[in-house]
């Protein structure tokens, strides 16, 4: 038998091994060369509007688009020692995203802590 747990014991233990940032840091870690990539869905992006530079990557594709050693990476996918800070909309998804991401060797893949809706509240850049 196998331990079981549960989706908040789960992010517990992923978000452990990350250096997550907040919105001011990520923003600093853009304007320095990491790659800022929004993984919300459509109808999010339309609502709440986008964060300029930000790569649009919609969740399910983003191993494929940001794998440096894959035939369907994304132009901005070209090292495993691209820092990468993945966004979602309130800081969950992202977490368990940027874990997958370490797993293909994107060593330094994170998260934002609050998703979109933090760097909005903090005054931070977006277009509609």
């Amino acid at each position: 038998m196998t331990d079981r747990i549960g989706i908040d014991e789960l992010l517990e233990r992923v978000r452990d091994g990350l250096d997550r940032v907040e919105p001011k840091d990520a923003f600093d870690a853009a304007a320095e060369g990491a790659l800022l990539v929004d993984i919300r869905y459509a109808a999010l992006r339309e609502r709440d509007g986008l964060i300029p530079g930000a790569l649009i990557v919609e969740r399910n594709e983003l191993e494929w688009r940001l794998d440096p050693q894959g035939s369907h990476r994304a132009p901005e996918a070209v090292s495993h020692d691209i820092r990468v800070v993945v966004i979602c909309n309130e800081g969950y998804a992202s977490s368990l995203a940027a874990v997958s991401l370490r797993q293909l060797g994107l060593h330094r893949a994170t998260d934002l802590i609050g998703g979109f809706q933090a760097w909005k509240s903090a005054g931070l850049p977006v277009v509609r």
